[in-house]
C-alpha cells in the first residue's frame, strides 16, 4: 500500500475514533475542562497524530493507548462524582478574590492574577468599582463570578413585591416559509390562526423567513429584509382589550384539550361571560 494512502486511511480512522471518544467523554471535554481533562485532551491529540503518521509502528497500538486513556478518564469522573476530597484535588477549588469589597492580595498571588487582569474580568461583568462587589470567586474553570452588594444590584420584580406571570419559551411557528405544526400545537394555535395573522401583517407565508410566537400571544415576523412585530397600544382600554383577548384564546385552548364534557362546559361558560365583558372593551383597530 502506498504511504500516502496508508496515511490518509490512518488519519480518517483517527478522526472517527477521536469523535467517538469525545462523545463518550461528554460535552465538558469540549467546553470547560478540568486540569485532568485538559491533560487527557492533549495526550489523545498526540496519540492520534502518532496513529496518523508513524508508519514504522503498528497503528492498533495507538488505539490501545487511546482506549486506556479513555478508561482512566471515565473512571476518574466516576471517582470524583463519589468523593468530594478527591474532586478537590483533581478539579481544584474556587478561590475568593474579593470579600465585602476588599481585594484579597494573597489569594490573587496564589492564582497568579494581576490587578489589570482582575479589573478586566470585572468590566466583563459590567462592574467598574471594586468597592461595589460583595463577593468574587475564581472558579475551577478559571472564570471569575461576581456578586454585587445589595444596594448596587439591579432591581427585580421580586424586590418590588410584584408577581409576574410565568414566562413561556417563544415558539418558532414558521421557518423558511414553512409552518411548523409541532410549535403551533404547543402554542395552542393552528394553521388557520397563523394564516389570519399573516394576512393582518400583509405577508405571504412563502415570504416569511422566521416567525416566533411569544408568551403573550404576539407574533414577530422576520422576512429577511425587515421585521414585523405587533406593537401593543399604550391606551388603558386597548391594553385591557388585548388582555381579554389573550384570556379568551387561552380558554378556547383549554376547552379544546379538556378531558371530559363537564370541563368543556365550564370553559365554555367562562368564555361566554368573558365575551360579555369584552363588549365594553372592543379590540383596537
Amino acid at each position: 500500500m502506498p504511504d500516502w494512502l496508508e496515511i490518509s486511511l490512518r488519519t480518517l480512522s483517527s478522526v472517527v475514533i477521536l469523535f467517538i471518544i469525545t462523545k463518550l467523554l461528554g460535552k465538558r471535554q469540549i467546553s470547560q475542562l478540568s486540569l485532568f481533562e485538559y491533560i487527557t485532551g492533549i495526550t489523545m491529540g498526540n496519540i492520534a497524530a502518532y496513529i496518523s503518521l508513524d508508519l514504522d509502528n503498528d497503528w492498533y497500538l495507538g488505539i490501545v493507548s487511546l482506549v486506556v486513556w479513555v478508561g482512566i478518564s471515565v473512571a476518574m469522573e466516576f471517582i470524583t462524582l463519589k468523593s468530594k476530597s478527591i474532586r478537590d484535588v483533581v478539579d481544584g477549588r474556587g478561590t475568593v478574590l474579593i470579600d465585602k469589597g476588599v481585594l484579597l492580595r494573597k489569594n490573587m498571588r496564589k492564582e497568579r492574577i494581576t490587578l489589570d487582569e482582575m479589573l478586566e474580568q470585572l468590566r466583563k461583568k459590567d462592574v467598574y468599582r471594586v468597592a461595589d462587589v460583595e463577593f468574587a470567586i475564581m472558579e475551577q474553570s478559571g472564570e471569575i463570578n461576581v456578586m454585587l452588594k445589595k444596594e448596587h444590584q439591579p432591581l427585580t420584580p421580586d424586590m418590588l413585591g410584584w408577581r409576574l406571570p410565568q414566562e413561556i419559551e417563544p415558539q418558532t411557528v414558521v421557518m423558511d416559509g414553512h409552518a411548523v405544526d409541532r410549535a403551533l400545537e404547543v402554542a395552542g394555535k393552528d394553521r388557520n390562526w397563523l394564516k389570519r395573522q399573516l394576512e393582518k401583517q400583509r405577508v405571504k407565508m412563502e415570504d416569511v423567513f422566521l416567525a416566533q410566537l411569544d408568551s403573550q400571544g404576539q407574533l414577530a415576523i422576520q422576512t429577511g429584509t425587515e421585521s414585523k412585530a405587533h406593537n401593543p397600544s399604550t391606551k388603558p382600554k386597548d391594553q385591557i382589550a388585548e388582555l381579554l383577548k389573550q384570556y379568551e384564546d387561552e380558554l378556547y385552548m383549554l376547552e379544546r384539550f379538556a378531558m371530559n364534557e363537564d370541563d368543556k362546559i365550564d370553559y365554555r361558560d367562562a368564555i361566554n361571560k368573558l365575551k360579555e365583558a369584552m363588549h365594553f372593551y372592543p379590540p383596537p383597530s
